[in-house]
């Protein structure tokens, strides 16, 4: 596919379309596109766990999926917004009870060995319901998987599973992993987690730590748009402005994940050979959010919440920290979710004002020195956006009498203390939206999650009547009751504040011109690549 190349400004437009848009026409047909190469990538880390069955995140998707597929895959054209991989065809039965899925046949593992429904049934029991951290939502209620042949898999549930949630989680939860390998095995530590074997366009050739992993071209693979690359490496560059300057001195071809910073895209989108690309991202929004420990006193309290909501210039934070490249949230369920979205929420506009007033009627009155109370900050270290966005916040809330002490840590010791230990009053968190509000949303602010698990309500926040939502909408099998049940759960928590909505951003690609057909779905950044091509 032809990318867009364009300026800043059209990058702006392009932008405020970003959230609203999923369904542009593919540009190039695959068969038209040259055979070979080696595709050169920037990659920000090296995943201890490469297993995306196991770990459901982007880092571990973004070299995995070439390699492991799951049963199907996001689509900007197929039915349900999803494209067949493994699966060919899934079906719910009327009571929600029981989903058939009737798989590919001709598949074979990267060892040889047939593809079948024992792997399918393998890896729902034994990995996505046990040990996957967004698969032990989907399912919950997973009680067996009968396999009446090699080419059959029916999911058996003790309540009812929605059909929609299935489908909405298919691209996440559903990576299958040969049965043969991991049966009897410790499947944690399984050395097929680092060294994969699966049934993708892509063979998983070796890693060299602190470098470099290789994936070579699986002649056998049986799709009928074979792998167009010879080879991908992903090489390990951690520093943004270092994965600009292999850009520009062609020593990589692509860069995902805004990988260069936003600053330098302006100037990097002038650089004759490279393309900057906003299609791609629409199905893993991120979302700007800040993390409230209600165990703390004054945070407790609605109107201390809704204050430091009024001291947010949401505007600001997209023009000045996002550059642009990002829209005002209006509550848990972002824009672009046009399934789930609903606008007509409370919504809390900047005014200091108002904000002063609320601490005032809550009883925090300003000491002499002018501060009301103190709180310790903690910014999550994964982007230079959510770092700037806590500066940001320290100062806004600064203006309505509220001392905020910035607490900085590398991702281990930051998780470890907002998730486990729970010592921090407010953290900045950017948490992801992939489709559906079960997956990754409905978490945030639901009671009774056990500490340490990370991006989740670990904010002592508790509300009765959301959790019953939470629970009716896991259990509802029509679509459209289980849409309103989410409209209700939006209101709620943009009326009580369990957190606070800030903004919602998809990423930048910037790749050399030679690499065609990026971002043919709606997460070509974490799907197989077997149509992506590089020009000699």
């Amino acid at each position: 596919m032809s990318a867009l190349h364009v300026s800043r400004r059209q990058m702006l437009q392009i932008s405020s379309l970003l959230l609203a848009s999923t369904a542009l026409p593919t540009l190039a047909a695959a068969q038209n596109l040259p055979k070979g190469g080696r595709l050169v990538v920037a990659a920000d880390s090296e995943p201890k766990n490469l297993n995306p069955a196991i770990v459901a995140s982007n880092g571990v998707f973004f070299i995995a999926s070439k390699v492991i597929e799951p049963l199907a895959e996001a689509s900007f054209d197929g039915k349900d917004g999803l494209e067949p991989r493994l699966a060919t065809s899934w079906e719910s039965a009327s009571d929600g009870l029981s989903i058939t899925f009737k798989l590919r046949e001709g598949v074979t593992w990267h060892d040889g060995k047939p593809f079948t429904s024992a792997d399918v049934a393998y890896c729902a029991l034994n990995v996505w319901k046990p040990l996957q951290n967004l698969g032990r939502i989907v399912f919950a209620n997973l009680t067996a998987v009968d396999t009446p042949d090699d080419l059959t898999a029916i999911f058996r549930f003790s309540k009812p599973t929605p059909i929609q949630l299935i489908r909405n989680a298919l691209p996440v939860v559903s990576s299958v992993l040969p049965k043969h390998l991991y049966e009897g095995t410790d499947i944690a530590t399984n050395s097929a987690n680092v060294k994969l074997v699966g049934t993708g366009p892509f063979t998983f050739a070796e890693h060299k730590p602190g470098e470099y992993y290789r994936l070579a071209r699986n002649e056998n693979y049986w799709g009928k748009d074979q792998p167009h690359l010879d080879e991908i490496i992903f090489r390990v560059l951690p520093d943004r402005a270092a994965a600009a300057a292999a850009l520009e001195a062609e020593e990589i071809q692509l860069a995902a994940f805004s990988a260069v910073p936003l600053a330098d895209l302006d100037r990097i989108s002038k650089v004759p050979g490279l393309k900057v690309i906003s299609r791609g991202y629409e199905a893993l929004t991120y979302q700007l959010v800040v993390d409230i420990n209600h165990r703390r006193k004054e945070l407790a309290d609605q109107k201390v919440r809704q204050a430091i909501a009024h001291a947010i210039d949401k505007q600001f934070v997209i023009d000045t920290i996002f550059l642009g490249y990002a829209s005002a949230s209006t509550g848990p369920v972002p824009k672009n979710a046009s399934e789930f979205y609903d606008a007509d929420v409370p919504s809390y506009a900047f005014d200091v004002e108002r904000a002063n007033a609320l601490l005032d009627e809550a009883g925090y009155k300003r000491s002499g020195d002018g501060t009301r109370f103190e709180l310790k900050l903690r910014p999550a270290p994964y982007f230079n956006e959510t770092r700037q966005f806590g500066d940001y916040l320290r100062q806004a809330l600064a203006a309505i009498g509220i001392d905020a002490q910035i607490v900085n840590a590398d991702s281990a010791a930051h998780q470890k203390a907002v998730y486990t230990d729970h010592d921090f009053d407010l953290a900045v968190a950017p948490p992801v939206f992939r489709g559906d509000p079960a997956i990754s949303t409905t978490i945030l602010v639901q009671s009774g999650i056990p500490a340490g698990v990370p991006f989740s309500n670990q904010g002592g926040y508790s509300n009765p009547a959301l959790d019953a939502i939470i629970s009716k909408a896991s259990e509802t099998i029509d679509s459209s009751e289980r849409t309103k049940l989410y409209n209700e759960f939006q209101k709620i928590v943009a009326t009580d504040l369990p957190l606070i909505n800030v903004a919602e951003w998809g990423f930048i690609s910037v790749a050399s011109e030679r690499v065609l057909d990026i971002a043919d779905n709606p997460r070509w950044a974490v799907s197989n690549w077997a149509s992506t091509a590089l020009q000699p």
